[in-house]
């Protein structure tokens, strides 16, 4: 009798845990945030529905949206090209939310212009000061006689909020005339077209159409980024609410796995781990 209501305690064990598998599987992943960690996170979303059959949906509405996604418990991860702010954590503290930030890569903040613009290096205060209206002429920074163009991303951005972060000043406005983009892909576009452009993007998005301009002497290259060398080098985050398990935990340490690294690096980013 002993042995059989063993062998019925185990069959129950087994029927919850698939059932519970099974669960998690129907309901899938859902993903929210950065446009800059969105590469990643597609990428990651196809190897992993292929791999485990998991359904993974990702959307691209901002770090700062992601944010509010996960506070409102409308995602189960947030990823973020920041930290998130104390005001996020305080409002995920009311709705009993408790963040826990995982490294996915490593960033750096390529700053951009026309391949045609001679300039290739800027100081990042030179750069501050284009960007607070102070230059206005590639002719003050040691290039062409020409309006500069100043392009940024929208408020909700982490990568708008780095860039403030680490060039402007958190708390310093940008010049009124700057053109906002809603996506890295978006400002690329822009500045390929405009040739006294310039603008700034995640490192995996700087391709051939524009060019790539040195800070403080510094070039983006994963190695100075991930040696810290560049100045404007940052890290992306998976967010969740509280430690992950199953399928999600499984998803935020796929940065760690051989296949995710090579992921990471093939899409131009830099792997932490």
């Amino acid at each position: 009798m002993k042995k059989q209501w063993g062998r019925a305690l185990s069959v129950i064990a087994l029927v919850v845990i698939v059932a519970n598998g099974r669960a998690e599987a129907k309901n899938g992943i859902v993903l929210d945030g950065s446009t800059t960690v969105g590469p990643i996170a597609k990428s990651f979303a196809a190897f992993f529905m292929n791999k485990y059959h998991v359904p993974v949906t990702v959307s691209e509405s901002g770090s700062g949206n992601g944010a509010k996604s996960l506070i409102n418990k409308s995602c189960d991860i947030a990823s973020m090209s920041r930290s998130m702010k104390p005001q996020e954590l305080a409002a995920a503290k009311t709705k009993g939310v408790n963040p826990v930030s995982s490294v996915v890569a490593l960033d750096g903040l390529a700053i951009v212009v026309h391949p045609s613009n001679p300039v290739k290096t800027l100081t990042i205060a030179q750069v501050a000061d284009i960007y607070k209206g102070r230059v206005t002429n590639w002719r003050q920074v040691g290039g062409p006689n020409f309006p500069i163009v100043v392009i940024q991303r929208e408020s909700n951005s982490g990568t708008q909020e780095s860039f403030k972060d680490l060039v402007v000043g958190k708390e310093t406005p940008v010049v009124g005339s700057a053109e906002t983009q809603a996506s890295n892909g978006a400002v690329k576009s822009r500045v390929s077209l405009t040739r006294g452009a310039i603008g700034f993007l995640g490192l995996g998005f700087a391709d051939a159409s524009v060019k790539k301009v040195a800070v403080n002497g510094i070039y983006p290259t994963p190695l100075t980024v991930k040696n810290g060398s560049y100045p404007l080098s940052r890290p992306l985050f998976f967010v969740t609410d509280g430690q992950p398990s199953g399928f999600v935990k499984q998803f935020v340490e796929l940065p760690k796995s051989a296949d995710g690294k090579k992921i990471i690096k093939e899409l131009g980013f830099v792997n932490k781990y």
